[in-house]
């Protein structure tokens, strides 16, 4: 009876349910708690289900599920609270992926990093793509692999228990006390994990983080699907689409918009991408440098999600360490990358360098002509030896459309991939997808970071593909657009508020090509002590902040992302995108992303009025 009047009310809620929860990729920052993230969502959403609610105008008052639907969303939430109420767990015991083989690396990984044993059992097929022997060797995950007729032939074990099954259905699944975790997975929808038994809920937290980092929830749209599968117990139907087609379609896109004519790999978020680049560069070390250590030279500001996978990958594999580039500021990108490679050709080690151009959050770019030198130089180890050539990882987000690794382009004779986040202006902010490419330097690279893509299950969805194919021909003027309001905007600022600090490529840089539609903006402060100062500062941005989104709601927004199709975006870096960020590197200013489409002069006015108020 009670599991009739909760699928019942899902259905009403699938039914009900505000548009934002399919389509929207960033979700609000000013009504979202990021350390109660799920939890606080589906408090109020039981409230609702207990008092039998499901208008959609009280679905819409609910708070923000998570920021960024990569890390999961509305519909992931209610799934995962469906399928735990049908099974007797608690919510957060149930956690859903559009990856079918991440979950069990998930698990692997904490009991790698506990020294715990492991074993897997399956009882038709495991999931396609995962590699044992490669997770072993590479990953350095140990366990045992085994198939087996009947749940019931588990018996009981010193470790983990993850049995793994294909079904056509997310619904009620048979758990036993020697089973620590389940795994469902869905040929075209994606996995759930179910964490089994209190012993085992610490497991939730690191799962989750995985998660975030390494991989995506299931989409919505599949999310979607599932509930669907889940409340009418009906087969699945896949939706009518042409992958093929459109996977064809983006990759010729990619490869006009880069000017790179090797294999481009498109994943389910730039983080996916990322991953896949960072394991198939550790894999390559493993089997052509063996014995050497690898180096990952990081910007300890840069990207949150860049900063804490590589910190994440380091944590897990011995062989592996972070070394901080400085790349901000008073520090200069190049020099920094020079004086890090001289020191790590001396240790005889490999040197992976990821760096945004521009950079974030204050879009600098560096002098490419040296930055090609120092890339290019030849270095000599402690004995004399040449040194490995290092790997530039290239996250190129900001500036998508710029040619970096083509036929003569600056760094086309450097081993180069570039990589881009494909929830910014790649989509318009219509999906996550991410993509990456390489120059004829790396072609090899390319291969075993496609490898990793596939073990990882973190390939493009056939709907991410058929949004890019959609979206990708009209970027590179949409950029153009973006770029122009951006301009305009920052030329008023400064105008208006000449005692703020800007953070934006210069004319010139923009004559060469770096248009992008971001900046930063350090406000002017006050006060006595340089405590007093900062504390005034952050005030003033989240002041600002709220002026902006309160006074042109249609268009400006608090929440994280770029290269959207309308309106203008407004964060604060050390609160969103650094959230994982030492303390002394986070950014404490506004970052501000500017579309192609919006009402400038009603945001200029409000930003005098906000000026006047200071």
């Amino acid at each position: 009876m009670k599991d009739h009047k909760m699928l019942n009310y899902i259905k009403d809620v699938i039914g009900n349910m505000p548009k934002d929860w399919l389509n929207l990729t960033t979700h609000r920052l000013d009504i979202y708690n990021e350390e109660l993230a799920k939890t606080q969502f589906l408090e109020q959403f039981e409230n609702l289900y207990h008092s039998n609610t499901s208008k959609t105008s009280a679905l819409q008052e609910l708070p923000t599920a998570y920021d960024y639907i990569r890390l999961g969303h509305p519909l992931s939430c209610i799934l995962e609270w469906g399928i735990a109420h049908l099974n007797d767990l608690n919510s957060e015991n149930v956690i859903s992926f559009q990856s079918k083989t991440i979950p069990i690396l998930a698990i692997l990984r904490k009991n790698a990093l506990e020294d715990k044993k492991t074993q897997i059992f399956y009882s038709d097929k495991i999931p396609e793509g995962f590699d044992a022997d490669v997770v072993q060797r590479v990953y350095g995950y140990q366990f045992d692999l085994k198939k087996v007729d009947n749940v019931e032939d588990i018996s009981a074990f010193d470790g983990s228990t993850i049995f793994i099954s294909q079904e056509d259905q997310f619904s009620s699944i048979h758990l036993t006390s020697n089973i620590d975790f389940f795994i469902s997975f869905h040929s075209k929808l994606g996995s759930v994990l179910l964490v089994n038994g209190k012993e085992n809920e610490s497991y939730i937290s690191a799962v989750q983080h995985v998660r975030r980092r390494e991989t995506i929830a299931m989409t919505p749209a599949n999310a979607h699907v599932a509930l669907k599968l889940l409340v009418e117990n009906s087969s699945f139907t896949p939706p009518q689409t042409n992958r093929e087609r459109d996977k064809k379609s983006v990759l010729a896109s990619i490869k006009e918009i880069t000017g790179s004519t090797t294999k481009g790999l498109v994943a389910s978020c730039g983080l996916s991408m990322q991953y896949a680049i960072m394991m198939g560069l550790v894999h390559d070390a493993l089997e052509n440098h063996k014995g050497k250590d690898i180096k990952f030279i990081v910007p300890p500001n840069c990207y949150g999600g860049t900063n804490d996978q590589a910190r994440r990958v380091a944590d897990s594999l011995d062989t592996v360490e972070v070394v901080d580039l400085p790349v901000d500021g008073d520090n200069d990108m190049v020099q920094s990358i020079d004086t890090v490679l001289n020191k790590v050709a001396k240790e005889n080690a490999v040197a992976y360098i990821i760096a945004e151009i521009p950079t974030n959050p204050r879009v600098e770019v560096p002098n490419l002509e040296k930055l090609k030198e120092v890339l290019s130089a030849e270095r000599k180890t402690a004995t004399g030896e040449v040194a490995i050539d290092p790997v530039f990882i290239l996250d190129q987000t900001f500036c998508p459309n710029y040619h970096f690794l083509g036929e003569g382009e600056i760094l086309s004779t450097v081993r180069t991939i570039s990589y881009v986040s494909g929830s910014k202006f790649p989509s318009g902010g219509k999906c996550t997808a991410g993509y990456c490419v390489g120059n004829t330097k790396t072609e090899g690279l390319i291969e075993k970071v496609e490898k990793h893509l596939s073990l990882c299950d973190n390939e493009a969805t056939e709907l991410q593909y058929e949004i890019l194919a959609k979206q990708l021909p009209s970027m590179n003027q949409r950029i153009k657009d973006a770029y122009t309001n951006t301009r305009e905007f920052v030329t008023f600022i400064h105008d208006s508020l000449p005692g703020a600090k800007i953070n934006f490529v210069s004319e010139e840089l923009a004559e060469q090509g770096f248009t992008p539609s971001v900046f930063s903006l350090d406000l002017p402060t006050k006060g006595n002590t340089a405590e007093e100062k900062e504390t005034y500062k952050r005030a003033l941005n989240l002041k600002l902040i709220n002026s902006m989104i309160t006074e042109i709601p249609n268009e400006s927004k608090f929440c994280v992302s770029y290269g959207q199709l309308n309106g203008c975006y407004w964060t604060v870096p050390a609160t969103s995108t650094q959230g994982t960020t030492k303390e002394d590197d986070k950014d404490y200013i506004v970052r501000v992303s500017v579309s192609g489409n919006l009402d400038l002069e009603r945001h200029k006015k409000v930003f005098s009025k906000f000026v006047e108020n200071i």
